[in-house]
């Protein structure tokens, strides 16, 4: 349905975008240092599938509302504040998992990255003015378009991220088993969620 020529334009630039830094990126960082490698990957395939669903509204174009009524952006965005301060507290407060601790269930990580994503209401403007340049209406119906370049996009945000998180994991492990290093992990993942929240608390809705 989507011209090859399309694809060939959008594959290099949403892997652009996926290397490039940002808030998806840091919190997996933030849940591999804290909980590991397999948390980590949970974490992004979370994102990944809020993104899916921020594409998918925005190809019913009722992403537009989010665009154009600022009290559903700031609500939206809000509840994304709140919950990150509220895994940065929780980091803070517990630490970095102990080497000998019961691991927690990865769908906690899944959720955690899913909510994250849904609660940024930034995603869905970003899909709003970057995937549309690569849609045709008239070679087709613009929903299933919207779809196949966000699971492009979605795929490739995964593998990043995971990736990262398994190099925080990584690292977290070497450090885990001090228990003065665990408790300094434990805020230093507590101060990417809690930069994560400032950001999202005091983003432009441009």
């Amino acid at each position: 349905m989507i011209e090859m020529v399309t694809l060939l334009a959008f594959i290099p630039a949403a892997l652009a975008l996926n290397f490039t830094p940002g808030a998806d990126m840091l919190f997996c960082f933030g849940q591999g240092l804290r909980s590991g490698a397999k948390p980590a990957f949970a974490a992004s395939a979370g994102i990944s599938l809020g993104s899916m669903v921020h594409v998918f509204v925005a190809g019913l174009g009722l992403g537009a509302a989010v665009a154009t009524m600022p009290w559903l952006f700031d609500v939206i965005r809000w509840m994304g504040v709140a919950y990150l301060l509220y895994l940065a507290w929780g980091a803070i407060r517990n630490g970095a998992v102990s080497a000998d601790a019961p691991a927690k269930p990865t769908s906690h990580a899944f959720r955690d990255g899913l909510v994250v994503n849904l609660t940024n209401p930034k995603v869905i403007l970003f899909v709003l003015a970057f995937i549309p340049q690569f849609v045709n209406p008239a070679i087709g119906p613009i929903l299933p378009q919207f779809l196949i370049l966000g699971v492009i996009i979605a795929l490739g945000g995964f593998v990043v991220n995971g990736l990262v998180g398994v190099f925080a994991g990584g690292v977290g492990k070497v450090l885990i088993s001090n228990p003065r290093a665990s408790r300094i992990m434990g805020w230093v993942t507590g101060g990417i969620f809690a930069a994560l929240a400032i950001r999202l608390a005091i983003m432009e809705r441009a």
